[in-house]
């Protein structure tokens, strides 16, 4: 620690020697042929952490360090900038984030104020002629004051400006002054969080033709609009909900074009715990090209045990009214499911995402039969999807008694009903359809002709069997107290 203090004290010393000055007029330029590796590691919330190490000559002395082709969506608060070459030589005293990019547009506008040259061919001689012009505006058009007149637009004209402002480049440029202990090359690494990388799961899940058993094989999918290119980046992914405090201002919306970069032969991503989140490797390096979307495989796994269910829910509200007719040929819902686990073929953490379901038709063709997306599940956690609802299975539902037992208050009604759900099967196979009924307040099922299981304080859940081509009745009395 006493080392580096004095170290510190001596690179500052130096900011007041003639030489530093005279070497901090000019402006030292790093670009990508600088650079040795980048390592991008990618939230889930939009949120990426970049190390980006270059090797930089810089004078010994106070250096202006324009650091280029940085993220446009950099965090410049976040940015660190250290030497990573063994001793620390250097200390950076201030930086400056120049994200206003060279376009016409911009230069105007940075000329507001300022003089400019207009060039004018003559239409007949085609002779050129130069006037000197101040701009005065440049919103929405351009405003000029000619002499003793005042011109907009430059109709069959060119602009010509004296040089391009220092704040206004053609790449995002993290500029930083700086005092170096070294004339020698060294190591530099700028590390900083950025927005416009972001990453999500995909998964295509194909099932057997008994739909017993499926294939699962995993995607990441990577949208970079961050403003520059990673080249042979070491790519990692955080599967979490990482914690970030939200600023008070409005930031501005990017929407690019992407496109679609498959990677079909990449090898499985490595996975380790991080904290209280799961961080994913790919054991190469990757390029993440600006206005990009590409995908890299995260897993493949063959043969995992899934079962399918059908599922009718109903609703609470006609347990407290006289209702009568509740639906006919009400929708049954079809879920499939599996366990994430080693002993079904699985068991590895798996990043949210969207699972997409297909499965072969008797011709052999692979056809999408639903999606569902899945939050980060664990290992030994029970993945469940929802995927439409079925075509041949349907439900009618009717309230076939309803009175109220007692009650004036608002609190203290006691009410008995009766119920007949009748399902439907068009299949040509049996079915069972697990019912669930939530149930306000305090309930007592009185009777039923299938037996009942109380699921939470407020369901009761029957599994009916519907045998093919046929049909089946759930009946059952219900008192409910409030």
């Amino acid at each position: 620690m006493v080392n580096r203090c004095i170290i510190g004290i001596t690179l500052l010393a130096l900011l007041f020697s003639a030489d530093s000055v005279t070497a901090a007029n000019k402006e030292k330029i790093s670009t990508l042929a600088d650079q040795k590796e980048v390592a991008v590691t990618i939230y889930n919330e939009n949120l990426a952490l970049i190390k980006d190490k270059r090797t930089i000559s810089l004078a010994e002395g106070e250096n202006s360090l324009a650091f280029r082709e940085v993220s446009g969506r950099m965090r410049p608060e976040t940015a660190l900038l250290q030497s990573v070459s063994g001793a620390q030589n250097i200390v950076v005293i201030e930086q400056n984030f120049d994200f206003d990019l060279l376009t016409p547009q911009k230069l105007l506008e940075k000329y507001v104020g300022r003089n400019i040259g207009i060039v004018k061919t003559h239409p007949t001689t085609g002779e050129e002629t130069v006037e000197d012009a101040a701009v005065l505006s440049a919103n929405n058009g351009i405003v000029l004051r000619v002499g003793d007149r005042i011109e907009t637009g430059v109709s069959g004209g060119r602009l010509i400006f004296p040089d391009v402002p220092d704040n206004l480049r053609d790449k995002p440029t993290l500029v930083m002054q700086l005092v170096s202990g070294t004339s020698a090359p060294q190591d530099l690494e700028l590390s900083y969080l950025t927005g416009g990388l972001s990453w999500q799961a995909d998964y295509v899940a194909e099932l057997n033709s008994d739909e017993t058993r499926l294939n699962l094989l995993g995607w990441v999918t990577l949208t970079n609009t961050s403003g520059t290119s990673y080249n042979n980046a070491r790519l990692q992914l955080v599967a979490g909900d990482v914690h970030q405090v939200k600023p008070v201002f409005d930031k501005r919306m990017r929407r690019d074009m992407v496109e679609m970069v498959y990677e079909a032969k990449a090898p499985r991503m490595s996975e380790e715990a991080l904290f209280e989140y799961h961080l994913y490797t790919l054991d190469r390096p990757t390029n993440i090209l600006e206005n990009q979307t590409k995908q890299v495989a995260l897993l493949q796994a063959k043969n995992i045990t899934s079962s399918k269910e059908y599922l009718l829910r109903g609703q609470d509200y006609y347990y407290r009214n006289r209702s009568g007719d509740l639906g006919s040929k009400i929708k049954v819902a079809v879920y499939l499911s599996f366990e994430n686990k080693k002993s079904v073929n699985l068991g590895i953490p798996l990043p949210k995402g969207i699972v997409r379901v297909y499965k072969q038709d008797s011709s052999g063709s692979v056809q999408f039969v639903g999606e569902d997306s899945i939050d980060h599940t664990p290992e030994n956690e029970t993945v469940r999807l929802k995927l439409g609802n079925a075509f041949d299975i349907t439900a009618d539902r009717k309230q076939t008694d309803f009175k109220k037992l007692s009650g004036f208050g608002r609190y203290n009604y006691v009410y008995e009903s009766s119920y007949r759900i009748e399902l439907k099967n068009g299949k040509d196979e049996d079915v069972v359809v697990r019912v669930v009924e939530p149930m306000p307040g305090e309930w007592d099922i009185l009777s039923e002709n299938l037996s009942h299981k109380k699921i939470s304080s407020s369901e009761a859940e029957w599994q009916v069997p519907v045998p093919a081509k046929g049909s089946a009745e759930l009946v059952y009395r219900v008192k409910v107290r409030f």
